[in-house]
């Protein structure tokens, strides 16, 4: 891999992971428009490690004490705010993952065109408009109910489409639960880090299946990239939130569908 093709797929994945813009669509596009070969599996699962470490970084505080009331609420089997919360990061991952078990090939054979990441992108991104548009924005996330925590986690399942992201989908299900911008942010944050973990684990997997060699400056470096922009994405995005809403990021997503459209054509 060249020096700028580290550094752009890197920011790419920083970036985009976290906003409700779809990283998996940019990767898939990148090369693409560019002609660069697959960056590989091995670096795949680097920039996935960088986004990972990022998010628990920032959250290093809830996560710590979501971990320890957790743990107490399984010998005490007295639920507080952030177990709960705990309980429903996990049993919010269960749909996305029973659904990459059953349909990860699929869409992989499938759905990895230009053509559906651009109508995933216009589709999702309005219904994220009209979404923020109409919620009451009014709980935080300790008030969630087991309803919100399934929704918004068969909701990610949707993700799988290339061109939702996940962050979208799952912000825009929490927002229609009437979650606030800020919470149905946190919330689809602190979802990521086990669907990132799944989603790494298989790239490892596949990885050790493969065997190929190691470009271990480009993964160090992918890794730094995507760690740092992801950690400014996730502090700048919930900084912002409330000041610009979603309106950037569905107009962003709009165009992004339609020059898809016309450059691939509309068939």
């Amino acid at each position: 891999m060249e020096l700028l093709e580290i550094i752009i797929l890197g920011l790419i994945q920083g970036l985009t992971e976290f906003l409700p813009i779809s990283s998996s669509a940019h990767l898939i596009l990148v090369p693409v428009v560019t002609g660069w070969p697959d960056q590989g599996l091995a670096f795949d699962v680097a920039v996935h490690i960088g986004t990972l470490m990022a998010v628990v970084f920032y959250f290093r505080k809830d996560i710590r004490q979501i971990s320890k009331e957790w743990a107490c609420s399984l010998v005490t089997r007295k639920s507080t705010p952030m177990s709960r919360l705990g309980w429903g990061v996990l049993f919010g991952t269960i749909p996305v993952g029973l659904a990459g078990l059953f349909v990860n090939n699929f869409v992989g054979d499938e759905l990895r065109s230009p053509h559906v990441i651009a109508i995933a992108s216009i589709a999702f991104g309005l219904l994220l408009w009209v979404t923020d548009k109409l919620a009451v924005h009014k709980y935080e996330t300790h008030q969630m109910g087991w309803k919100d925590v399934l929704f918004i986690g068969c909701a990610q399942a949707l993700a799988l489409i290339p061109g939702t992201s996940r962050s979208g989908i799952t912000i825009t299900a929490g927002l229609f639960m009437g979650l606030t911008r800020q919470a149905a942010a946190r919330f689809s944050f602190l979802l990521s880090i086990p669907v990132i973990v799944l989603a790494g684990g298989l790239k490892m997997k596949e990885l050790i299946e493969v065997g190929n060699g190691v470009q271990w400056d480009a993964i160090i470096l992918g890794t730094l990239i995507s760690g740092v922009s992801a950690w400014l994405c996730i502090h700048y995005f919930l900084k912002l939130l409330d000041k610009i809403g979603m309106g950037p990021f569905v107009l962003y997503r709009i165009v992004l569908g339609v020059v898809l459209l016309i450059v691939f054509g509309a068939d």
